[in-house]
């Protein structure tokens, strides 16, 4: 594992791209978006939650939608109110 954080370090390649790190990017209040996410727990216009590998995230707002998504990313917009990340216990 430490030959590969260091040859990481070395290309200097983004943490998220070798690890499960969730990456979140926003956009003002109207744009959310996710890389590394696991899966959609909750899904309302108003509420989103979000499973990913090290916790959820969870999305509050007016008018929520899932613009794009693939299997390891997601765009959300809407009126973005809040923002609670929950980290998993292990």
């Amino acid at each position: 594992m430490k030959k590969i954080n260091k040859l990481n370090r070395m290309l200097e390649l983004p943490k998220e791209t070798y690890t499960n790190e969730p990456k979140i990017i926003i956009t003002g209040f109207n744009e959310l978006f996710i890389e590394n996410y696991k899966g959609i727990l909750e899904y309302e216009d108003h509420f989103i939650r979000l499973g990913t590998y090290i916790g959820s995230i969870n999305i509050s707002g007016i008018n929520l939608k899932l613009d794009k998504m693939t299997d390891d990313n997601l765009k959300i917009i809407g009126q973005i109110e809040s923002i609670d990340i929950e980290r998993k216990i292990e």
